[in-house]
């Protein structure tokens, strides 16, 4: 039933047959769009304070809703032995031990409606709602005391006014009101045109009561948060600059009085200052950011602080890479650290004076479909890390590390895909025109004979500030369950490998990334086990833009599937959902300051000489490379006469192109389809 209505929704713009609509008529040794259904992944694991217990996000998807569901679970770090704690009807997230780890906090629609802050107490199972609030609350976070809870909210504003409307009669069915628009950024990918408002921090009490909103002003305030030890203060980051709307990168670290309200900045410089986290003995603050330098990429580096600001220093300059968390150690002498190395995110211990220690790799976030790095971890008094792990063949699950060999504690998709042949992921050797490494991945069909030649997808992240990794994909699997090959690459401009690599691609992008992914299209034929003549690509947003490049500058691909890309980067910049920062980081001038860099870098200026038949994939409520760029390019290729279709999939943002099973299965079929359709016969 699923595949049949994901057929008719997201393939009706694609008069070509669908490899997904017939119904399994047994069990299936291959992984099938249905099975998208039954995958679970594991997230934001919260060790508890003694580092007994992990409570952590189990995302499911739900069949008759073609939603993901997100519950909170138990799993005892010794045994392993799961327990379902917050499973009833909504949604359920950010579960956050008390203090002394007898409570647990978290978000919930339990209720119907907004999400709500709850209370659990866990020795007699009794939970208490302890907000009745009109938006959801983000970054929760205990006072040292468990007797009060901060967190972050939307709190709206009137907004522009301008004029009135005439007197309605009492009963009338009138046309919805004018929308007035005054902010720079004005909608956001994934939760449409945006209402006026701004984030303020709040804090309540954990037995329930009003809430008390401890910061103003028409700005927004960042989490996550954090308390200092005292209960007096809480730290948190925000842009409170004259100009903040059109500096998207230059925020600071405040502390707020809780008592007062007060506000004090503790940093003050050009870059963005995020992440406050307050040692356990209140002295120093820990907190991320970099010195500003409107590049495209620049590395995010762990800072520490005194409480009031003073001798500020970076500890992490040696490590080259760029921090995405860190938090403190319970002895306040180091803290423990998140980033990419080589495609994989990892867990390392660092000393105040900059000594890195490996805790932990292999974590893996909670996408599904296509192999980003990511993931994430929290820490117990102990120094047990909880984390999210995972590799190419299994998503996301939860692990443990103590000074030993990390354990898995869960295994949520063992009984789906222990039963399935999967495309098995190797690493190979690549090597760029001017002699650098370039990482690079294959995904050979199951059943893989190497005797045989097998047509190759070309797969391309995203970003382009990004990077793919060793890590289970359900976009990759469908392709290899269907006959190919799949390659995907960390060209120039990946994370992960320093800011020297990324930067390659500044104020450059499309540009020699093009030269390495040729590069690794023949590393892979030199395997003797691709066919050369049977040659596709495909990728999405920044993806989508090399692969639209791609067939610019070359015939040799049989097919392409160009998704959600950006096709004239003057229209993109003036039209996506972050307005003031990509003219500025990624071209340094205004479209009408310097229109030829902006075309020659343009996707649609190689229109002229595309041959390749290329299909057009975007979604419908796409607020980052907004749909108009898929549209000119879906045009522009019909007005040449250039084989192409394009494909809407209903309601889907940017970021959740894939979030709906049935249509990420869909999608993956249509891709495949259209391959199909230009396929030369097996050799």
């Amino acid at each position: 039933m699923m595949l049949r209505f994901a057929a008719a929704t997201a393939l009706a713009f694609l008069p070509i047959q669908s490899t997904i609509a017939a119904p399994a008529e047994g069990p299936q040794r291959l992984l099938q769009g249905s099975d998208l259904f039954s995958l679970e992944v594991a997230a934001d694991p919260q060790i508890r304070p003694d580092g007994a217990v992990i409570a952590y996000v189990r995302r499911s998807n739900d069949v008759m809703t073609d939603k993901a569901r997100a519950t909170i679970w138990l799993v005892d770090t010794r045994t392993g032995v799961q327990t379902p704690l917050i499973a009833g009807p909504g949604s359920h997230s950010q579960p956050r031990w008390s203090p002394d780890g007898k409570r647990l906090a978290y978000v919930s629609t339990a209720d119907g409606g907004a999400p709500q802050l709850f209370v659990r107490w866990m020795d007699s199972g009794a939970t208490a709602r302890v907000t009745g609030l009109p938006d959801s609350p983000s970054s929760i976070a205990w006072s040292p005391d468990g007797a009060r809870i901060a967190y972050v909210m939307t709190v709206p504003d009137e907004g522009m006014k301008l004029g009135t409307a005439p007197a309605k009669p009492e009963g009338a069915k009138w046309a919805p009101p004018l929308e007035v628009i005054s902010s720079v950024v004005y909608r956001a990918d994934g939760a449409g045109y945006l209402k006026p408002g701004y984030d303020h921090l709040f804090v309540v009490s954990a037995d329930g009561s009003a809430p008390r909103q401890l910061t103003f002003g028409r700005f927004n305030d960042n989490g996550p948060i954090s308390w200092t030890p005292d209960g007096r203060s809480i730290l948190f980051s925000a842009d409170r600059n004259k100009n903040w709307e059109r500096e998207p990168a230059n925020s600071e670290i405040y502390s707020v009085d809780v008592a007062s309200g007060a506000l004090t900045a503790l940093t003050n410089r050009l870059g963005p200052d995020a992440a406050p986290a307050v040692s356990p003995d209140g002295k120093r603050v820990a907190y991320l950011g970099f010195d500003d330098k409107y590049r495209g990429y620049e590395n995010a580096m762990l800072y520490v602080m005194d409480r009031n600001g003073g001798n500020a220093r970076a500890i992490t300059t040696g490590l080259d890479r760029s921090v995405d968390d860190a938090q403190w150690a319970a002895d306040g002498r180091s803290l423990y650290i998140q980033y990419d190395d080589h495609g994989s995110s990892r867990v390392a211990r660092v000393s105040l004076d900059g000594k890195i220690t490996q805790v932990a790799g292999g974590m893996a976030g909670t996408g599904l479909d296509r192999p980003y790095s990511g993931g994430s971890f929290s820490v117990a008094k102990n120094g047990t890390v909880a984390f999210t792990s995972g590799d190419a063949l299994r998503p996301a699950d939860v692990s443990v590390a103590n000074g030993g060999k990390p354990r898995r504690l869960t295994r949520l998709n063992e009984d789906l895909l222990s039963t399935k042949a999967l495309g098995q992921v190797k690493q190979i050797p690549v090597k760029a025109a001017d002699g650098r490494s370039v990482d690079a991945w294959l995904v050979t069909p199951p059943d893989f004979d190497p005797a045989k030649k097998y047509p190759l997808i070309l797969e391309i992240h995203g970003g382009p500030f990004a990077a793919y990794g060793p890590s289970f994909a359900t976009d990759n699997q469908l392709y290899a369950a269907a006959g190919y090959a799949v390659l995907y690459v960390n060209p120039r401009g990946s994370t992960s490998y320093g800011a020297e690599f990324a930067n390659l691609i500044h104020h450059a992008y499309p540009g020699d990334d093009y030269g390495d992914l040729m590069a690794a299209i023949d590393a892979a034929i030199a395997t003797g086990s691709i066919d050369q003549d049977n040659l596709f690509v495909t990728g999405g947003s920044g993806g989508g833009v090399l692969t639209a490049w791609i067939v610019g500058k070359t015939d040799r691909f049989k097919a392409a599937a160009t998704q959600k890309p950006v096709i004239d980067w003057a229209s993109f910049v003036l039209t996506a959902d972050n307005t003031p920062f990509f003219a500025k980081y990624w071209f340094g001038k205004m479209p009408w300051e310097d229109p030829q860099a902006y075309w020659a870098r343009s996707p649609l200026s190689l229109v002229g000489k595309v041959k390749t038949p290329t299909l057009v994939v975007v979604g419908s409520e796409d607020y980052r490379t907004p749909v108009s760029e898929s549209e000119q390019y879906y045009s522009a290729l019909q007005l040449r006469g250039v084989p192409t279709a394009l494909v809407k999939v209903p309601e889907a943002s940017h970021g959740g192109i894939a979030a709906r099973p049935s249509q990420s299965a869909a999608k993956a079929s249509a891709i495949i389809a259209w391959f199909d359709k230009y396929r030369n016969a097996a050799k």
